[in-house]
């Protein structure tokens, strides 16, 4: 069973910056793509970004050039850092992990979420 941690949602101006992190924990040796996920209230959650095991990336149109994602494989955790926030952002953010390799060397091919957080940007 895996379990993820997200922190660093909160309230920002119009402008301003967050950083949300994820942490994977449980019977990990890799994991093959993390990524971030948000929904606004009435509407379908959305890919925000995602990056793969060998770190290639992918970004929804209306966060590129603000948004980046990173990952730290030592630590089994995804970040974003988020810039030029905009009032259309506010969302709650999900993580998302999908397949990982296993502490007995075998693969879960599982989508696992974690229990989201509120990015609100407001003045």
């Amino acid at each position: 069973q895996v379990q993820l941690a997200e922190s660093g949602g909160g309230l920002a101006q119009p402008g301003g910056s967050l950083k949300l992190s994820c942490a994977a924990s449980g019977s990990i040796e890799a994991i093959n793509v993390m990524g971030w996920y948000r929904q606004a209230p009435g509407k379908e959650r959305e890919s925000v970004a995602i990056i793969s095991r060998s770190g290639s990336t992918n970004y929804a149109d209306s966060v590129k050039g603000r948004f980046t994602i990173s990952k730290d494989n030592a630590k089994n955790t995804v970040y974003m850092e988020m810039n030029s926030l905009e009032p259309d952002d506010t969302s709650v953010y999900y993580c998302n992990v999908v397949g990982i390799w296993t502490g007995d060397h075998g693969f879960d091919p599982s989508t696992y979420w974690g229990q989201g957080t509120q990015v609100t940007v407001s003045s």
